[in-house]
């Protein structure tokens, strides 16, 4: 592959994803890693994206990272299948908190015919059990965040501190090993009681969410029980939840 080639690949990647790491762009490219350094050097000169330790960020404007309908976009089929995955974990009869993010909601629509209990603060996930269906759900009120489609903020976090529940299903913005992070203070509000009140933590979360944290600092890794990922997901980042007791599922 020539360089004109290279940088046209490491464009259309960073335009389906926010990050991409170094090794994951060289066996990509099929390229050395002295060969992908100059490549994205020079994409950052034209400012295309911005190199940061261990690979490259797009350079969207960031507010897209708390807009519900271009997460749900993104990685689309990474997420259909940790969905899918993940929605074994939940046995009927259960309660489960589900979180607000993308990724639950494809777990959300693997759940709709099954008889379970659903808290969710989250409106894209209650519009997808509203035809007549076998799960219950309870709504968590508070302030509506529009472009996530999530209620949030003291109403919010006071009913979910009010419940207990088997499990909660939680989408992430970032895995390093400081810990599990997320985009807006808020969101890591709601999420933290959500963490307190159940009795397993299930994380969805595709590849392109490890290696780099987000703007606020939710968890420590061995808060979570399990971490369901895509297939993706480098070995070295298997290795760090698993090294924290934490179980990891691939989709």
């Amino acid at each position: 592959m020539n360089r004109t080639a290279r940088h046209l690949r490491i464009r259309e990647i960073l335009e389906r994803q926010e990050f991409v790491d170094l090794q994951a762009l060289c066996r990509l490219l099929d390229a050395s890693e002295s060969t992908v350094r100059r490549d994205l050097a020079d994409l950052e000169r034209l400012q295309a994206l911005k190199r940061v330790h261990g690979g490259a960020l797009g350079v969207q404007p960031r507010d897209h990272l708390l807009d519900h309908d271009w997460q749900a976009r993104r990685q689309s089929e990474e997420k259909r299948r940790i969905g899918r995955l993940a929605a074994t974990l939940v046995a009927d009869g259960e309660t489960v908190i589900l979180d607000g993010g993308s990724t639950v909601a494809c777990v959300a629509d693997e759940l709709a015919n099954r008889p379970i209990h659903a808290i969710t603060n989250s409106l894209a996930i209650a519009r997808l059990f509203r035809a007549p269906c076998s799960v219950e759900v309870t709504l968590t009120g508070g302030y509506l965040f529009p472009r996530l489609q999530v209620m949030l903020g003291p109403l919010c976090e006071r009913m979910l501190a009010s419940v207990a529940a088997d499990a909660v299903i939680m989408g992430i913005g970032g895995v390093t090993e400081a810990g599990f992070s997320n985009n807006h203070t808020l969101v890591v509000g709601s999420e933290l009681r959500m963490i307190e009140v159940a009795r397993r933590v299930i994380i969805v979360a595709d590849a392109t969410k490890f290696g780099r944290p987000a703007m606020v600092p939710l968890a420590p890794l061995d808060e979570a029980d399990i971490v369901v990922s895509d297939a993706s997901l480098p070995p070295e980042h298997r290795r760090m939840l698993e090294d924290r007791g934490v179980k990891v599922l691939l989709a």
